[in-house]
């Protein structure tokens, strides 16, 4: 589950390039199933026909895979109606957002096949994600292979790498790391970051600080989610040093910003409060399948930790709730880290149900005393009024004194 999120966390023409067999033929029918043309029209006319609706509407109302998102689009050019290449990429963007990649896939393709509509670099980087996921890698390859040089470029090279490392496929996503580097082409942080995903993601946190001194020596910028992939990797590793070096090292940073101070402020009050010290990082390997080790948790809460320095409160929803499925045992620490990314949003009632959770808690009985330390921690760093709060929040859902175990 970590690297699914890990690689989650991390996303974003030659019109004769036609690398996959089922492209071949009538374009009209390139990705459906074998089931009758006639059939597929029938259901789609139902769905389609409504008043008022936009060509978006229509292609969402296809619920299976099987129904040909090329033959909405082709009705309703038949109608009369106009269609820009921004809004196909937007729909696209809508339906690999809902995961519907084969229907997307197909709006690529009807671009392809229309001379007007002129890819982007992102439109190729775009398919090369989108093949991968409904041919699988092979097919992807084969299409940036079959790339002009003008279109191999630093997002369609970053797409392939991504197909790598999000399938784990480490040997191939070196050698391809590799032919990056003397391709003489310019990248940014992201095309780091996904080495350091996997590299994370396989529990070899040690190199990522390898790939850091590349991203240096090129002078690449790095951006959030290259900060918190290295302080990651410290912090599992139990480098407690090295997280306070680069969390300097940000501080100083000519990009730093809002959203950069948020997650400095959040990493040193979990440091703080979470009792993380130097420490041999063998001691953090648990040999039982299916556990999550201390080391993963460390990873979890760093992606909670980022989530809330980018302000993306529905993120770090979606992890706990995540967490809070499997079996496993939640720590103080754990609890620590999201209470103070809620609170630092100013999401008082997420703070609230949390407090709840962990009091119903069978596994880790609440701690009044961790809870006043975070609120001194966030009054020592100026966050005053998120202290208050935090204090009125507590005597709600404790009905004790907040000084009571001080």
């Amino acid at each position: 589950m970590a690297a699914r999120y890990l690689s989650l966390f991390q996303r974003r023409r030659n019109c004769s390039i036609i690398v996959e067999p089922p492209f071949r033929g009538s374009h009209c029918k390139s990705l459906t199933s074998g089931a009758a043309s006639g059939n597929l029209m029938k259901e789609e006319e139902e769905g389609c026909s409504k008043d008022n609706d936009d060509l978006m509407s229509r292609i969402f109302r296809l619920r299976v895979p099987k129904r040909s998102a090329t033959n909405v689009l082709q009705r309703w050019i038949g109608d009369g109606n106009l269609v820009r290449a921004s809004e196909l990429r937007h729909i696209s963007k809508e339906l690999r957002k809902s995961q519907r990649y084969k229907h997307a896939l197909e709006i690529s393709e009807w671009m392809v096949t229309h001379e007007e509509f002129k890819l982007s670099d992102s439109d190729h980087a775009v398919r090369i994600d989108l093949m991968t996921k409904v041919f699988g890698i092979d097919a992807a390859e084969r299409y940036f292979q079959a790339l002009p040089l003008s279109s191999k470029t630093s997002e369609t090279y970053t797409a392939l790498l991504h197909s790598y490392a999000a399938a784990k496929m480490t040997e191939k996503a070196e050698a391809f790391y590799e032919s990056i580097k003397e391709s003489n082409i310019s990248f940014n942080a992201l095309t780091y970051n996904e080495m350091m995903t996997m590299y994370m993601s396989i529990g070899q946190p040690e190199k990522v600080y390898s790939v850091i001194e590349e991203l240096k020596q090129q002078k690449v910028s790095p951006d959030l989610f290259t900060y918190n992939l290295w302080i990651s990797s410290c912090a599992s590793t139990m480098d407690i040093d090295g997280v306070r070096k680069i969390l300097h090292e940000m501080g100083c940073d000519s990009g730093c910003n809002e959203g950069w101070l948020r997650y400095i402020n959040l990493t040193n009050i979990y440091v703080r409060l979470g009792h993380l010290v130097n420490s041999e990082p063998n001691s953090l390997v648990e040999a039982n399948k299916g556990i999550i080790t201390q080391r993963e948790w460390i990873t979890y809460d760093f992606l909670i930790i980022l989530q809330a320095g980018m302000g993306n409160k529905d993120r770090i929803d979606q992890i706990w709730k995540s967490l809070r499925l499997t079996s496993q045992k939640m720590t103080s620490r754990n609890y620590v880290c999201v209470l103070s990314s809620y609170l630092i949003l100013g999401q008082l009632k997420e703070v609230g149900d949390i407090i709840d959770q962990w009091k119903q808690s069978t596994a880790m009985n609440f701690d009044l005393g961790i809870c006043n330390k975070l609120l001194d921690a966030f009054s020592e760093i100026g966050l005053v009024d998120k202290a208050e709060a935090f204090s009125t929040v507590l005597s709600q859902k404790t009905c004790d004194s907040i000084d009571e175990s001080k």
